[in-house]
């Protein structure tokens, strides 16, 4: 069953800046790692010329979203301090809002004081890793933020999940966490909620080709779709290459998301992922 066929109305606008951002077509969030660790070394962005250049080019290629992560979430990743994060976030932060005022920026963390100070200085959607396991603060501080949030499916932590992909019904279990965690945020305020389903976090190559085969099922939520494929493992270890020649197979990956529901896609790639856009318009024209 493809998206096409399921008769669920998803909801097709994001209130950003008091502005309503339309999911009626897929939109494109950029990658922007502010760290030394991330999985893809071509992500990471460190001095504050490079960032801004980084950003510059992926506005330039049609990203709608910039999102901004201090916090490397890759398998075994360091587990840095609350300060730490701050102070590679924030610097950068404010200097893409000085240098792109329009720009519609999301923080990626899982820390309910990071996603605060996000917004104070000039961030508009939190993206949370953890779907709020990791800080029990997270869910009011986003309802009393109003922001937009990406809710995504995790088991664990960045250090542990490669060990918590046991599932006894992956799609079921994580149907259930949604439906729960929908629940707890609209309880605390929260108006606008994207789900990501996490591919790769406490999912193994296998399992993250179920949960793409079986994207559309999500649709039942009636909530936008974000996916994250972009150079992972499922990738290159499929095809015994490394994440810097994992871009075609990206672009194939990202063309299946979108036939199958997805509304945001977040990649390194932005210009590869704008062509999967218009080539499939054409396709359903």
């Amino acid at each position: 069953m493809t998206a096409k066929d399921t008769f669920f109305k998803i909801n097709t606008t994001l209130n950003v800046k008091g502005k309503l951002l339309d999911l009626s077509k897929p939109i494109v969030m950029g990658v922007l790692n502010i760290t030394p660790d991330s999985f893809f070394e071509g992500s990471r962005t460190q001095t504050e010329n490079e960032i801004i250049l980084k950003a510059e080019k992926m506005l330039a290629e049609g990203a709608d979203i910039l999102d901004l992560g201090a916090y490397s979430s890759r398998p075994d990743a360091d587990n840095i301090s609350v300060e730490e994060e701050e102070g590679r976030l924030l610097p950068a932060l404010r200097a893409i809002v000085k240098m792109f005022p329009d720009a519609i920026i999301s923080v990626d963390t899982f820390r309910a004081s990071i996603a605060e100070e996000a917004i104070q200085n000039g961030a508009h959607i939190i993206n949370d890793i953890s779907g709020g396991t990791l800080d029990d603060k997270m869910y009011e501080t986003v309802g009393r933020l109003n922001v937009p949030y990406v809710l995504m499916h995790i088991k664990g932590t960045p250090q542990t999940m490669k060990n918590l992909n046991q599932y006894d019904d992956m799609l079921q279990e994580i149907c259930y966490y949604f439906s729960e965690k929908i629940g707890a945020l609209k309880k605390a305020g929260v108006k606008d909620i994207i789900l990501d389903p996490g591919f790769g976090f406490a999912k193994n190559i296998e399992q993250n080709f179920q949960l793409l085969n079986k994207l559309s099922d999500f649709r039942i939520f009636e909530l936008p779709i974000l996916v994250g494929l972009s150079r992972k493992s499922m990738v290159w270890k499929t095809l015994k290459i490394e994440p810097e020649e994992a871009l075609n197979g990206t672009t194939i990956l990202n063309t299946i998301a979108i036939l199958n529901g997805a509304s945001i896609l977040r990649v390194h790639d932005v210009k590869e992922a704008k062509e999967v856009f218009k080539l499939i318009n054409h396709l359903k024209q």
